[in-house]
C-alpha cells in the first residue's frame, strides 16, 4: 500500500494546492489511498460542508479534523451523512459524525483514525487519546492489520508519547495541527511509520498559512483580530508512507511540492466558500 497524508488545508489558497498538485502527484506515485486534514479548509478555521464535498471530488478519500471540526454550522449537520470525514475520535461520546474509518480499497482494507491531543485543548472535554485508540483497535483489529492514525495535538512531548504508545501496534502515527512540517520521520518498533507534524498546504512562507501583518498586529496589540489567509508562496505539504500487506510501515518521507500556478482572486469562483 502506498498511502499519501496531505498535511492541514488552510483556506482557499490550500485548496487550490489541492486541485492544482493532487492530480500530478497520483501520476506520478499512485496512490492507494489519499488522507488530508481539512481542519483549517475553510478560512483558516474549520471545514465547511462545500469545501470537504469538493476536497473528496479532487480526489482526497478521508478528510480528518480537529478542534476546528465543528466550527462551521453546516458541518454539524452534514458530518453524520459524510463517511469521508472523520472527527477527532476521542470527543465526547455522541458527538456527531465518526471518529475512524475503514476503507475498502482493491488491495484490501485500511482503517484510519482521527485523535486529538489534550494539552493545550482544556476548553473541550475530551476523553483519553491513549484509551480511545485502544478500545478502536480492539474493535477493528480483525478487520484490517494497516492502521492510519492522525494525531492532531498541540505538544511535541504529546505526540511522541502517543508514538511510542503506539509503536508496533499500528501502520503509522502522523502528527498535525503545528502546520509547520517537521523532518523526524522514522519506523518504530519495526512497523510504526511516525512523524511529528505534516506540515501544511497553502502558504509557506507564513505564521500557520496565515496573513503575517494581520498576526503580528495581534501580539503587539493584545487586541482580536480575524486571521485572514495570505495566498502566497504556494505549497503542498505531507508524508508518504509505505505498507506491506501485515501492516508493516516499510518506508515514509515526507513532501514538499511547489504549485506552479499563482493564486488571483478570479480563482475564487472554482473554490466555493
Amino acid at each position: 500500500m502506498k498511502i499519501l497524508f496531505i498535511g492541514e488545508i488552510v483556506g482557499k489558497c490550500g485548496i487550490f494546492c489541492v486541485k492544482n498538485i493532487l492530480p500530478k502527484l497520483k501520476e506520478r506515485y499512485n496512490f492507494d489511498l489519499i488522507i488530508a486534514n481539512g481542519d483549517g479548509a475553510t478560512g483558516g478555521f474549520g471545514l465547511g460542508k462545500n469545501h470537504a464535498i469538493y476536497l473528496h471530488k479532487l480526489g482526497i478519500d478521508i478528510i480528518t479534523g480537529g478542534e476546528c471540526i465543528y466550527y462551521k454550522k453546516d458541518m454539524v449537520d452534514y458530518i453524520p451523512q459524510a463517511p469521508y470525514i472523520l472527527r477527532p475520535a476521542n470527543f465526547p461520546y455522541g458527538n456527531p459524525g465518526r471518529g475512524f474509518s475503514i476503507i475498502q480499497k482493491p488491495q484490501g482494507k485500511i482503517a484510519v483514525i482521527s485523535l486529538l491531543g489534550q494539552s493545550g485543548f482544556e476548553r473541550i472535554h475530551l476523553a483519553s487519546p491513549f484509551f480511545c485508540i485502544k478500545s478502536i483497535l480492539d474493535k477493528i483489529g480483525s478487520e484490517t492489520k494497516i492502521v492510519i492514525v492522525d494525531f492532531h495535538a498541540a505538544t511535541t512531548s504529546e505526540k511522541y508519547s502517543l508514538f511510542y504508545y503506539l509503536a508496533g501496534q499500528v501502520t503509522a502515527v502522523i502528527g498535525s495541527h503545528a502546520r509547520a512540517l517537521t523532518a523526524d520521520s522514522k519506523i518504530l518498533a519495526g512497523k510504526t511509520a511516525v512523524l511529528c507534524d505534516a506540515g501544511r498546504t497553502g502558504n509557506s512562507f507564513s505564521p500557520a498559512g496565515l496573513d503575517p501583518e494581520v498576526e503580528i498586529r495581534k501580539y503587539l496589540t493584545q487586541i482580536h483580530t480575524y486571521s485572514q489567509v495570505k495566498c502566497e508562496h504556494l505549497e503542498l505539504q505531507g508524508a508518504i508512507i509505505e505498507s506491506d500487506a501485515e501492516g508493516r510501515a516499510t518506508a515514509i518521507s515526507i513532501i514538499k511540492e511547489v504549485c506552479q500556478e499563482a493564486f488571483h482572486e478570479a480563482n475564487r469562483e472554482n473554490h466555493p466558500d
